[in-house]
């Protein structure tokens, strides 16, 4: 599994040498595949080799790709992320819908959690002693939409009077690249486990490629908020900050490790409980840290 992540900003032609990945610019440099954890594409101007896009892939390397305005817009995913790929498509088809309804509920029961101690670390108490309340409410398949609830109330409690979560600034700029980021790193686990990223437990919409993703990052939306609400407005430097959130320290399962590590040991713990009925077996990210280098 690597470590690094590699983002490739100017003009460059990348391409595959000898197990390492050679990106040509004004200068030569070379990073060995097995080192890259995440390959992010800031650039229109890159240009990559067939060879050194398979050989990424078979390394289990989240490449992502960002559009004309540096945003993230895409990503490159196996067909195939495990041997076993069949036998995961058929349990994935199978999974019980009462299962998944209370997945769902715990999935949004610790999210909500997670957005109560955010604003309480703000001075929220009011607020916090509400969403706590709203966890406690939460349904099988939120049945009574205590998500909804609890996001117009956080994000009523963060943004300035007469902004938004729809609105066009840079705090929401900056919100959608950490959570496209995170997004990705979800992706990435789920295919590398050997199932569909389209199949969802709660979002199904037919025009959605990451259903599965998009219900399985929610508790992991609060770090993005984190970052974004400490930053001063404008940073310049916003983007290697959210990139390198997927370092930031996390404690899961008592173990201290990184944002990225927990991902997958979340993601893993959310699958076997699908496929075995199993919702309160899920493991969820108990603290989260930022390292000084944020």
């Amino acid at each position: 599994m690597g470590f690094r992540t590699v983002v490739v900003k100017s003009r460059a032609k990348l391409e595959f040498r000898l197990n390492s990945m050679v990106i040509r610019g004004e200068t030569e440099k070379k990073v060995l595949l097995n080192e890259i954890n995440t390959l992010i594409i800031q650039s229109t101007a890159v240009s990559l080799t067939a060879a050194l896009l398979n050989e990424l892939v078979k390394c289990n390397v989240k490449v992502v790709f960002c559009d004309e305005k540096h945003n993230p817009s895409a990503e490159l995913l196996p067909y195939y992320g495990a041997h076993n790929t069949s036998k995961r498509y058929r349990q994935q088809l199978g999974w019980k819908s009462e299962t998944k309804g209370i997945v769902w509920q715990r999935i949004v029961q610790n999210k909500i959690l997670q957005q109560a101690n955010f604003l309480l670390s703000n001075g929220f108490r009011q607020q916090y002693e509400m969403l706590c309340k709203y966890a406690c409410d939460v349904l099988p398949d939120d049945a009574t939409n205590r998500e909804g609830h609890a996001a117009k109330v956080y994000f009523n409690c963060l943004f300035a009077d007469g902004v938004s979560r729809g609105s066009d600034n840079w705090c929401n700029t900056c919100l959608n690249y950490g959570y496209a980021i995170i997004l990705s790193a979800f992706n990435r686990e789920i295919v590398g486990s050997g199932y569909l990223t389209q199949l969802g437990i709660w979002h199904e919409n037919e025009f959605n490629q990451f259903n599965l993703a998009c219900d399985l990052m929610e508790p992991f939306r609060v770090a993005v908020d984190r970052l974004a609400f400490s930053l001063e407005e404008n940073d310049k430097d916003f983007k290697r900050k959210m990139i390198n959130l997927l370092n930031a320290k996390v404690v899961i399962e008592g173990k201290h490790t990184t944002l990225d590590v927990a991902i997958r040991v979340y993601t893993r713990s959310v699958l076997h409980a699908l496929n075995n009925d199993s919702p309160q077996s899920i493991v969820f990210p108990e603290k989260i840290e930022f390292c000084d280098e944020l």
